[in-house]
């Protein structure tokens, strides 16, 4: 088979990566959680999770119906490492949705005309409408991070965003929109581990890029970006919500839930949605723990 990207995952894996990370890899047991750091020794079981998710998957489409009938705002940012989890996170979300009133946003590369503009302008016009659930795939914190680490904007060019990102997202907050920011946070040798089984998977090769293969050297450069970031946007009116995702199911779980404890609508059950998991759920702090 023809590895994508001339193989490049597995010559790092072989070569690079570093040898506690590679040695957990090739010692990992099925069903078993790799990171020591992670307070869980084994991933959540299928059935208990499908079980859960049902409830959940009700809930959803309940507060759905509540948003359209009135009026509701709601702005969901998925940010994290790569091969974190996002979309497989963003699709358990709007699985059962009607797609009328929810929109995935994942903006590609910015054109010339979009590199002239305000950096906030192009994700203006992705803001949720009333009754509208709208979940971003990666957002505008690509400038913090992302640009950061690989040098695609100046330094002036972020300290203005982390000037001007308070009042921005304090508009939103204001004009009435629900805004949920979550990080999803992998361990090394998991995230790489996910990527092995990309780059063997021909259905999901597709979501491997150069910028991928050339980020997995830059794990600390990646740290203290997030760590820079964490500590200058963690707003009272617009906090973020770090979810440990090492366990990909228990992190879905945690960000529905966080979602639906939040907002108020018809037919909510809370014993249905149940007790959010502190011990992978909570703010920022939860990474350094």
């Amino acid at each position: 088979m023809t590895l994508p990207l001339d193989g490049a995952i597995s010559k790092y894996f072989k070569n690079d990566a570093p040898k506690e990370v590679r040695k957990a890899i090739e010692n990992r047991e099925k069903d078993k959680i790799m990171s020591p750091s992670y307070p869980y020794r084994e991933e959540m079981r299928k059935k208990d999770y499908e079980a859960h998710m049902d409830k959940l998957q009700l809930q959803l489409v309940r507060l759905q119906a509540d948003v359209k009938a009135t009026g509701k705002r709601i702005l969901c940012v998925f940010e994290g490492r790569d091969a974190a989890g996002k979309g497989g996170t963003i699709e358990a979300l709007r699985l059962n949705f009607n797609p009328r009133g929810a929109n995935v946003v994942a903006l590609a590369k910015p054109t010339e005309r979009e590199r002239a503009e305000w950096y906030f302008q192009r994700y203006i016009d992705w803001l949720p409408l009333l009754g509208e659930i709208n979940i971003f795939d990666r957002s505008w914190y690509n400038r913090a991070i992302v640009e950061k680490v690989f040098g695609f904007c100046t330094d002036d060019q972020r300290a203005r965003f982390f000037q001007q990102l308070p009042a921005f997202e304090k508009m939103m907050v204001d004009e009435g929109i629900l805004l949920f920011k979550f990080w999803l946070e992998v361990d090394r040798a998991e995230q790489l581990k996910r990527f092995l089984d990309r780059e063997e998977d021909p259905l999901k090769q597709w979501k491997l890029s150069q910028i991928d293969i050339d980020g997995l050297a830059k794990w600390k450069d990646y740290t203290a970006a997030i760590d820079e970031t964490m500590a200058k946007t963690h707003f009272p009116e617009a906090p973020w919500t770090m979810i440990l995702s090492t366990d990909k199911m228990r992190a879905r779980i945690a960000a529905i839930q966080t979602v639906l404890h939040a907002v108020d609508f018809k037919g909510k059950d809370v014993a249905a949605i149940g007790q959010i998991d502190p011990a992978i759920c909570g703010d920022p702090s939860l990474r350094t723990k």
